[in-house]
């Protein structure tokens, strides 16, 4: 991987999966709905001054979202910050750095 670039697509994981769920409830909050349906389905990364997820995430029918995940180095000791995200997303749909 490239340091600044972002990685390849890869399928998500478990670890994708609870960065998703741990940003959740931020991205209910300025959606203004809840999602029942709530899955991991690839991401990509980029090491910054700590790391950038771009995942994308299937949000129940044929609907995706792609969000940026941020997560500080590990001795700021900080939450998952949800960065920003892009709704309307289909699931052929590039995840790109955003």
């Amino acid at each position: 991987m490239l340091c600044g670039g972002t990685s390849a697509a890869r399928p998500a994981t478990d670890e994708t999966q609870q960065i998703v769920d741990e940003v959740k409830a931020q991205l209910e909050e300025k959606e203004g709905r809840t999602f029942d349906v709530f899955t991991a389905v690839e991401f990509k990364t980029q090491v910054v001054a700590g790391t950038n997820y771009f995942i994308k995430v299937h949000v129940g029918n044929d609907e995706f979202m792609h969000l940026r995940v941020f997560r500080s180095l590990p001795q700021e000791n900080k939450p998952l910050s949800l960065h920003s995200y892009q709704s309307s997303k289909a699931k052929h749909d590039e995840l790109a750095y955003f």
